[in-house]
């Protein structure tokens, strides 16, 4: 079951059982939403949304960041006014091990390659 907001404050996420393979892989088809993964990895905690620069609308930017909230690659939680973001790791390697370094692996191959 879905974990409900308790507060207007506290955002809904997947519980670890309902993540499902097919929604990680549409969340991260996206090269916006990759992107956003793909730094939330580097840095290894938490990043605001705002520490984002991504070439879209700040609307965009927040369906993004919800897609992959709804899919249970990020969990997101406010810090005082700030809405921070990380990834959901344990989750992930828990439930498809080696998935998310494989896919952050071939993500930064095909970086190099295009030259991004």
């Amino acid at each position: 079951m879905t974990t409900a907001a308790t507060t207007s404050r506290d955002l809904p996420h997947p519980a670890r059982d309902e993540i499902r393979l097919e929604g990680i892989l549409h969340a991260l088809a996206d090269p916006m939403r990759l992107q956003i993964v793909r730094e939330l990895a580097t840095d290894g905690g938490e990043l605001s949304c705002s520490r984002f620069d991504l070439p879209v609308t700040k609307s965009t930017t927040t369906h993004h960041f919800r897609v992959l909230r709804e899919s249970g690659v990020i969990r997101q939680i406010y810090r005082g006014t700030a809405k921070m973001n990380g990834l959901r790791r344990d989750d992930l390697d828990g439930l498809f091990p080696g998935l998310l370094d494989t896919l952050l692996d071939a993500a930064a191959r095909q970086a190099v390659r295009l030259g991004d």
